[in-house]
């Protein structure tokens, strides 16, 4: 077996002692973002799996609308991240 050259970890181990590796990372081809994704994302990226700028260059995403993601899973938890939980957790 042979194992792609990446830059940092290939797998980290989670608050909760789950492994968390780059295969659970969303496809860079997602264009649907549930809140399950949007969570691995933010995830990956708390726990240094992958930068920041990186998840945003692979994901195709902007700066602002993943920052958005961190805050809603930082003040409410994963289901803030849920298409249906925007007017009730999010600010105007």
């Amino acid at each position: 077996m042979y194992l792609k050259k990446v830059d940092g970890p290939r797998s980290v181990t989670l608050s909760d002692g789950t492994i968390m590796s780059r295969a659970d990372m969303p496809s860079p081809q997602t264009r649907r973002w549930v809140a399950s994704r949007k969570a691995a994302v933010v995830r990956g990226v708390v726990y240094g799996l992958m930068t920041q700028s990186e998840a945003l260059e692979r994901y195709q995403i902007s700066e602002d609308e993943f920052l958005e993601w961190v805050r809603a899973v930082s003040e409410h938890g994963e289901v803030a991240l849920k298409a249906t939980m925007v007017q009730k957790y999010r600010q105007p």
